[in-house]
């Protein structure tokens, strides 16, 4: 048996669906991440000295991490057990509830304490429907695409990045250029606010796109291929598996939520670089993930997953002891350049994933550990460094984030090595392990 595979007009909407879900959960995190870097700490956390306003922001920040893996596990059964395509719709839902919600919160000015607990309440939400929307968008492309076409079709999915890191620095630059960037400037008072409400807009675009798609060809297989509890499975069977697929994921995000989060704000507060300026090289960055995850994702196709992601890590390791360094050097065109940088190689690490994960898992249980791997990667490498980082360069000194940075290259090295090649799998086999 091989896998089905849509047809060319299905798989032009799936795509499409796919790169617009990602584009929205890579959005809603790129503009919270910048307003948890920029404006959070003084609108939400005014009463704490700089650091602690600072780490109190980030940290409800990775509090939405904290609730991707119950949303993995959950969206992940019901994705496994009852439609990929519904799953999506639902999480689509969760995400632009969440992402609008916090857009409306008054501040901490005028509500008090409940404002800090509103921001975190919605965080929570929003990461337990992101738990379950990368990994479903992923397979309906992996599984409806030509088994030799995989990285391609995947490729849309991991596009959603780079466009919404274009999108999210645009947007807010294009606010904070029109109402200033001043702390008394209507950019903090209540302009922050316009990048959480065109959310809405595009969430309504996606939801359209989403709800026409048909549902995965290799889900729609016979019923005995969906017996079982899968998360009770995924760990009987490949328990192993899901901590190596979550150890290669955890790099790519290092990287995303470093550049996007914590050198942006010590770009804006410890070197006194304009919003223009850090917000510009965002957009410059994110154009550049684009085209490299293009380029690895097609070539992942002809020469493997394996090899081209072994390659990415290869380079983003001893990168990731260097990045923080040149930075500090407080040049402009240094920074700049550094950053770009960090997301070509964070395009090129990401391209072929969204094959990559759906490959190592049995059908039976793929939703789920897709999207338990892909969350744990998430936490690790996403969560951690920016709430970490301020604390270690307070107490320790740069090193320390230089180091923190280049070890979890390294187990994402580690990881794929450990794993073998798994282009060409066919999807719809059943299988206990690789």
């Amino acid at each position: 048996m091989t896998t089905a595979t849509a047809g060319s007009a299905e798989l032009r909407r799936i795509s499409l669906s796919s790169y617009a879900g990602s584009a929205i959960e890579f959005y809603d995190f790129f503009i919270y991440g910048t307003a948890a870097a920029l404006v959070f700490p003084t609108v939400f956390f005014p009463d704490l000295g700089p650091l602690m306003a600072t780490t109190a922001s980030l940290g409800a920040f990775a509090a939405a991490f904290l609730a991707r893996p119950v949303g993995a596990a959950v969206f992940g059964h019901f994705g496994d057990r009852i439609s990929r395509k519904h799953t999506l719709v639902v999480t689509l839902l969760m995400m632009g509830f969440a992402t609008v919600g916090v857009g409306l919160i008054p501040d901490t000015a005028t509500i008090g304490i409940a404002a800090p607990l509103l921001l975190l309440g919605l965080r929570l939400v929003q990461g337990f429907a992101v738990g379950g929307e990368w990994a479903g968008a992923v397979l309906l492309s992996a599984e409806s695409s030509p088994q030799e076409r995989r990285g391609f079709y995947g490729m849309f999915t991991q596009l959603g990045l780079g466009t919404a890191l274009v999108l999210a620095n645009l947007v807010f630059y294009l606010v904070q250029m029109v109402f200033g960037e001043d702390p008394g400037s209507a950019f903090f008072g209540w302009a922050w606010r316009i990048p959480f409400l065109l959310s809405g807009v595009l969430i309504l675009v996606a939801l359209y796109v989403r709800v026409h798609v048909t549902e995965s060809p290799t889900h729609a297989e016979p019923a005995e291929a969906h017996t079982g509890t899968p998360l009770v499975e995924l760990f009987r069977r490949q328990g192993r598996q899901v901590l190596l697929a979550g150890g290669v994921a955890i790099c790519a995000p290092m990287l995303v939520f470093q550049a996007g989060t914590f050198f942006t704000h010590y770009a804006a507060d410890r070197l006194d670089f304009s919003y223009d300026l850090v917000l510009m090289v965002g957009v410059i960055g994110g154009l550049c993930a684009v085209g490299f995850a293009v380029l690895s994702a097609i070539l992942s196709d002809t020469v493997g997953r394996r090899r081209v992601v072994t390659l990415g890590f290869a380079v983003a390791a001893p990168w990731s002891f260097a990045v923080f360094p040149l930075i500090e050097t407080g040049e402009k065109v240094v920074f700049g350049v550094t950053i770009v940088a960090t997301y070509c190689l964070i395009g090129w690490c990401m391209g072929p994933l969204a094959a990559l994960l759906p490959e190592i898992f049995a059908p039976q249980y793929r939703y789920t550990g897709a999207a338990l791997s892909h969350t744990f990667g998430a936490i690790v490498g996403g969560a951690v460094p920016p709430v970490v980082s301020p604390l270690l360069l307070a107490d320790v000194g740069g090193w320390a984030v230089s180091v923190m940075m280049g070890a979890l290259a390294l187990v994402s090295l580690v990881c794929v090595r450990a794993l073998p090649e798994t282009s060409g799998r066919d999807l719809v086999v059943r299988f206990d392990g690789v």
